[in-house]
């Protein structure tokens, strides 16, 4: 399991990359009420949701210096 660097929780990295339908145009998309991610610098971070998501980048320093 992954951990979110900005509020702790635990995140099931299979429920953040499953896919839960297809846009209009064709791409994957995911449930972001499961989880999320982003790759930053080589690696892929987890987040329990969007609102952790936006936080860490807005500020990826911050929460890097505490993990």
């Amino acid at each position: 399991m992954a951990k979110d660097l900005v509020c702790g929780k635990e995140i099931d990295e299979a429920d953040a990359r499953a896919e839960s339908g297809v846009t209009r145009h064709g791409a994957t998309e995911v449930d972001p009420t499961k989880g999320t991610r982003i790759f930053h610098e080589g690696t892929w971070m987890y987040f329990c949701g969007l609102e952790c998501r936006t936080k860490f980048l807005a500020s990826p320093a911050t929460y890097l210096e505490k993990a």
